[in-house]
């Protein structure tokens, strides 16, 4: 009997482990009410249906041409990562090259294969606004997390501190750079440009505040979830139709 109650206790703790584990690399969204913010006015964020994307790249492009992103392709505000589980259980991932042919892993060995559009998440708790020694990157009163030019002093202290890896320094500027939900467009009601070029609407952009918003009509009809939830950063981009091996 002391066995057996040693022996379930001890499976109860590895099932905990393993759950804890799988919850910080990926976890289901919080509710809509969680992530809207304090305030009044709109709270923007960005739903991405993974199932929807093809990989085609034209939101990466559309991007560089739209915010003067520096052509080399290791710079990039938004960028496009291809997930391919082999059937040794191993997952390749690679990050697409517009125009560039990709060598393609052979039929027989691939198991499920997806794309998955990657950027700035405009947490709600920003880590890269904690650290910044200028104040130079912040927070808008709309929830866009936005870096000012004439301040930043290139320190690179939030580039560190991104979790999602989503910050450069620009090689020109020698300041800090990054998605800003193309801001200057959302506040003249354009989309942003990676969301208006995608040819199978899988990016969907909208205020977390209106119930009547295309995000938030995404979130009700489709379960979300969140990059590395347990960092409590509140990220604001949402996906839906991911696996448990998208980090």
């Amino acid at each position: 009997m002391i066995r057996r109650h040693a022996l379930r206790r001890i499976l109860t703790w590895v099932a905990g482990f393993v759950v804890l584990g799988f919850r910080e690399l990926w976890a289901e969204a919080p509710a809509a009410s969680e992530a809207e913010g304090a305030g009044e006015g709109p709270w923007y964020g960005m739903g991405i249906d993974v199932e929807k994307c093809i990989g085609c790249g034209l939101c990466m492009q559309a991007c560089k041409t739209e915010n003067d992103v520096p052509a080399e392709p290791h710079f990039v505000r938004t960028w496009v990562e291809q997930y391919v589980t082999q059937t040794d259980g191993t997952v390749a991932v690679t990050t697409i090259r517009p125009g560039e042919e990709r060598e393609a892993t052979p039929e027989r060995n691939v198991l499920h294969s997806f794309f998955v559009p990657k950027l700035c998440n405009h947490c709600a708790n920003p880590p890269c606004v904690q650290v910044c020694p200028v104040g130079a990157t912040f927070t808008t009163k709309d929830g866009v997390v936005l870096v000012d030019s004439k301040r930043c002093i290139g320190c690179g202290y939030c580039i560190q501190a991104c979790p999602y890896g989503a910050r450069y320094l620009h090689p020109v500027t020698k300041v800090a750079d990054k998605c800003t939900f193309c801001y200057h467009r959302i506040e003249k009601g354009l989309l942003p440009a990676c969301v208006e070029v995608c040819p199978t609407q899988a990016r969907v952009f909208g205020d977390l505040r209106s119930p009547a918003s295309p995000l938030r009509r995404m979130r009700r009809m489709h379960k979300t979830f969140v990059l590395k939830a347990a960092l409590n950063t509140e990220p604001k981009v949402f996906y839906s139709g991911i696996d448990g091996e998208v980090r």
